[in-house]
């Protein structure tokens, strides 16, 4: 977790919180490997927040903060603020995560009483240090709700941008990973450091287009395998009936 509670010496780098939560599972989502991190970027401004699909606006706010603490903007470059992991959770609620809901309403819920109760404020408004030693008696007193933000907080902020997080790919370019390619040049293949990120969505490309794969599903075409690179593509399917409203971008 980023910062230090009152009281403890210097916790982990930004670089090692990355690499200690799993990010290394990011580069197995999004489809590619991962280059080291970017260094001193200056922090994105956070986009507009979108409507609430499900959250409601406390749970919103305490959400937010709790995932800003978890990956925070620094002088590295944007954090889970700007990437919108709140919206990704948000939506994702609704949808592929719903059976998450209550959880999250009562342990959001809990962690804004005690902050109310302990310091005399809601947890979004107490300071970072406050935050940070709330979070950390969280992830003592229910590891399990935290390991829970904590993973879906990664996900926001550095999976595809077609679920709602890693807003303007942030997330990826943090990573300094250079984005979806359906071919590539044998010095591509070297993941030079400087490669160009494409900036672009896995969804932006056609033969991942959600749609058409689910009516290509339901046609009379006999089953058989997939083409080479989209035997992974199968398991994804019947998550388009769960997602309702979140078939675009």
């Amino acid at each position: 977790m980023a910062g230090n509670p009152p009281g403890q010496g210097p916790g982990p780098s930004r670089r090692d919180l990355l690499r200690g939560a799993g990010v290394a599972g990011a580069a197995v989502a999004t489809g590619g490997a991962i280059a080291e991190p970017a260094v001193a970027q200056a922090p994105s401004p956070a986009p507009r927040r979108e409507a609430l699909e499900t959250l409601t606006a406390a749970e919103a706010q305490t959400l937010e903060a709790f995932c800003a603490r978890l990956i925070p903007s620094d002088a590295n470059g944007p954090g889970a603020a700007e990437a919108r992991a709140t919206h990704y959770i948000d939506r994702a609620l609704g949808g592929a995560l719903a059976s998450s809901r209550e959880t999250y309403r009562s342990g959001l819920g809990g962690l804004d009483a005690r902050a109310r109760a302990q310091h005399g404020g809601a947890f979004a408004g107490l300071p970072p240090a406050l935050q940070d030693a709330a979070l950390t008696e969280l992830e003592q007193s229910d590891p399990a709700f935290f390991t829970l933000v904590r993973g879906h907080t990664l996900q926001g902020t550095f999976g595809d941008p077609y679920y709602g997080g890693n807003a303007n790919f942030v997330g990826w370019d943090l990573l300094g990973y250079p984005g979806i390619r359906l071919a590539a040049t044998a010095e591509q293949e070297k993941m030079e450091p400087h490669l160009k990120p494409t900036h672009e969505s896995a969804y932006d490309f056609s033969m991942f287009n959600r749609a058409s794969a689910a009516q290509a599903m339901q046609s009379q075409v006999a089953p058989g395998p997939l083409p080479d690179g989209m035997a992974d593509m199968s398991h994804a399917m019947p998550e388009v009936a769960s997602t309702g409203g979140h078939d675009g971008r």
